[in-house]
């Protein structure tokens, strides 16, 4: 069984760069992504249209491809969690988070007896072959799971402190867009109000010894983020990547 790269990095201070993926149903994008040097890609379950098969596809090659597959649930359901689990996910990241006693109810959905509740139907293939004994499984799983949580809303930044204070979480994966539109600054992500949330979830992050987050849709506001000690770090999604080379291919020809 493979570690969880990201996780151990993220604990070491290390920066790791990741990117959205819910629009194209393919599983080339990963190894696409992978040869890029991004190692992670969060599948979004959530706004994109991905059925569970395609989902498991995704999880499957990306973790031969070498990055690891991180699935954005659609809501805080146990099924969801499980099945995202199953199909290979590497870790979960879950959305619109604002109850303490919510998120330590789906931590526990992500890890087995004893650290939680999650049920065993694991195949062969969901541990690379290896003949190992159900304890030996259940202790790397639940060691190498990664758990993300994300900050969408005014009254999360309000409640981070209790948030981030649950037990397991091993990083934020702040929502700028959401969180723009719950401050009433729809979409101004350079606005003096939203820079000052961030900053104020990532100084919480630090204190807490949880990695910060954020994605972003352009490079500079990464390098902004990235420069400002964000670890876990978003940019960009796989329809954006595509209909911006498109789109300057057109331009550099016309």
């Amino acid at each position: 069984m493979r570690p969880n790269a990201v996780k151990h990095a993220l604990k070491a201070g290390k920066l790791q760069l990741g990117t959205n993926f819910g629009q194209l149903r393919s599983a080339e994008i990963p190894r696409l992504f992978a040869a890029a040097g991004f190692h992670w890609t969060f599948i979004d379950t959530e706004h994109g249209g991905f059925g569970l098969e395609t989902v498991q596809d995704i999880c499957r090659t990306a973790t031969l491809a070498g990055i690891a597959p991180i699935v954005r649930v659609a809501d805080l359901q146990y099924p969801l969690v499980s099945r995202a689990l199953d199909c290979g996910a590497q870790g979960i990241i879950f959305p619109r988070m604002e109850d303490p006693r919510l998120l330590e109810t789906a931590i526990s959905w992500t890890r087995f007896p004893p650290d939680g509740v999650r049920g065993y139907g694991l195949q062969p293939s969901q541990v690379d072959y290896e003949p190992l004994p159900f304890n030996e499984v259940i202790a790397h799983l639940n060691a190498n799971i990664l758990t993300v949580l994300q900050i969408e809303s005014a009254r999360a930044v309000e409640a981070r402190a209790e948030i981030l204070s649950v037990p397991g979480i091993d990083a934020v994966l702040i929502g700028p867009a959401d969180l723009s539109i719950s401050m009433g600054i729809p979409g101004e992500f350079e606005h003096p109000r939203l820079i000052e949330a961030i900053e104020a979830i990532r100084e919480t992050c630090d204190q807490l010894g949880v990695a910060p987050g954020i994605h972003t849709r352009t490079v500079p506001l990464a390098r902004h983020w990235k420069e400002r000690g964000f670890r876990f770090l978003s940019c960009g999604s796989d329809i954006a990547f595509l209909w911006e080379k498109a789109a300057e291919t057109v331009r550099g020809i016309l």
